[in-house]
């Protein structure tokens, strides 16, 4: 007779880690959002918007949307998959809206000082990234209302929203990096300081990539 292999087979120190790394990844995303707030100053200026709002979506409604899933450090881990598909909704409709207001912002901004647009890499990616995340979270409804999508099987919508939705995140942590490299920033944080906050975007997608790699790895032992 055949053994499926669950996550309660495997050596414990690995769910004592993951549970750390998913712990320590609220942490981080909280405390680099808190940091560019602080930094940035919403409210003062049209382009102190940008810097906030773009961390928020990315940093924090993304990165926390995914979470969510984590079967090692979820807040709400459980309560039932259908309950945590709507949280994880909600935060990635919060992550487009804050990126299209922030993106709005930056445009607004450079056209009052009469400034080009998406001139940098940070720009061009970040530009490419808001218009993947809005394509990303339209293809995400027939998730929500499966009969939207004709012919094609739930299982199947599942593994392409978690792979395009993990590029996805991951073209968001390097919009995060390179902004980390503007002149605005640097001006603000330099030496070590700099270094951690560039550490943060980076931790969090080693984590979530980690995360969804790891989930449909386990599936597929599951399967065979």
């Amino acid at each position: 007779m055949g053994q499926t292999r669950g996550p309660e087979s495997e050596p414990s120190i690995y769910g004592y880690t993951r549970t750390t790394c998913a712990l320590l990844t609220h942490f981080v995303c909280i405390v680099f959002t808190v940091l560019v707030a602080a930094l940035s100053r919403p409210g003062t200026s049209w382009f102190s918007w940008h810097p906030f709002l773009m961390t928020l979506a990315f940093s924090l409604f993304m990165t926390e949307a995914i979470l969510f899933f984590s079967p090692h450090g979820s807040p709400i881990k459980k309560l039932p998959h259908k309950t945590k598909g709507r949280v994880h909704w909600i935060l990635q409709c919060l992550c487009v809206c804050c990126a299209a207001l922030g993106l709005a912002a930056i445009v607004y901004n450079k056209h009052l000082n009469g400034k080009p647009h998406f001139t940098s890499w940070h720009g061009l990616l970040g530009l490419v990234t808001v218009c993947v995340v809005g394509v990303q979270s339209l293809a995400a409804v027939p998730l929500i209302y499966h009969s939207l999508a004709k012919g094609w099987s739930l299982a199947k919508l599942k593994r392409y929203h978690a792979a395009s939705g993990l590029v996805t995140y991951l073209l968001g942590c390097a919009s995060l990096v390179l902004g980390l490299c503007s002149t605005w920033f640097t001006a603000s944080v330099k030496g070590h300081v700099w270094y951690l906050s560039a550490l943060c975007p980076a931790l969090c997608a080693l984590v979530i990539m980690s995360q969804v790699t790891n989930a449909y790895m386990a599936k597929k032992r599951l399967q065979s």
